[in-house]
């Protein structure tokens, strides 16, 4: 029940009440350390994390949060054959995050990164050669599949 109280007491007035209880004399806290004394390379790295940290967090800010679930079906063409990965531009997303592709006709599926492009969900979709392969889609045919998130 005292301890509250002295809190309360030191906290609005640090001054008055270490004058009260014959503190004068006490000693400063220690300062920090200056940065000149800091080695170049700790400060480096201690600058990096910072920085690195706020990217992140801004980054997390500005970037909407992925969706996890079905997103829904599409019908999917071959995108370029020349970007290696797989991938799928698809509408049904506005973000890039990591996504399956289902091909209901073979039951093959495939974790792929959902890359957003323009226009309406209904739109058609852009898969990479190795998606289509990996879900035993054709590669000249238009091939519907179901896309889910996470």
């Amino acid at each position: 029940m005292i301890l509250p109280l002295f809190a309360a007491a030191a906290l609005a007035g640090c001054s008055n009440l270490s004058d009260g209880l014959g503190l004068e004399g006490a000693a400063p806290a220690p300062a920090a350390t200056p940065a000149a004394q800091t080695p170049p390379e700790v400060a480096a790295a201690e600058a990096e994390a910072e920085d690195a940290a706020v990217a992140e967090t801004t980054t997390a800010e500005a970037a909407p949060a992925a969706t996890s679930g079905t997103l829904g079906e599409t019908v999917v063409s071959l995108g370029s054959a020349t970007e290696p990965g797989l991938w799928l531009k698809t509408p049904l997303v506005k973000a890039e995050q990591p996504g399956r592709v289902t091909n209901p006709k073979t039951g093959q599926s495939a974790a792929v990164t959902l890359i957003p492009i323009p226009g309406p969900s209904t739109a058609g979709s852009r898969m990479s050669l190795s998606g289509l392969q990996a879900i035993g889609a054709s590669l000249t045919d238009l091939t519907r599949v179901q896309v889910s998130a996470g």
